[in-house]
């Protein structure tokens, strides 16, 4: 079943920052993901709105913790965690009825 990162965080190192997204595209590929939404201006309908909302749809929870966990994210994982604060990340089920 897939299944979805749903990332929320503030960018406080904007040059730095810049560099994550351009390395982790392939890696995520790798696991047969998808970037299904990526916005610096969301609109937040309730609750803090962060700078930087996310969804990344997986295949399985297996290929997403598989990649979170990859020696080869880990960098850039580091990367992210440097340059932003306020980090929320949830793995969440496809919706079926």
């Amino acid at each position: 079943m897939a299944v979805y990162f749903m990332n929320s965080y503030d960018i406080v190192d904007e040059q730095q920052f810049s560099k994550y997204a351009p390395q982790v595209i392939p890696l995520l590929e790798k696991y047969g993901a998808e970037v299904v939404a990526a916005d610096v201006n969301g609109i937040a309908i309730e609750g803090i709105p962060r700078k930087m909302n996310a969804i990344i749809r997986f295949p399985s929870a297996e290929a997403a913790l598989t990649c979170y966990n990859d020696p080869e994210y880990q960098p850039f994982k580091a990367l992210r965690i440097a340059s932003t604060a306020n980090c929320t990340m949830v793995l969440v089920e496809e919706f079926k009825m």
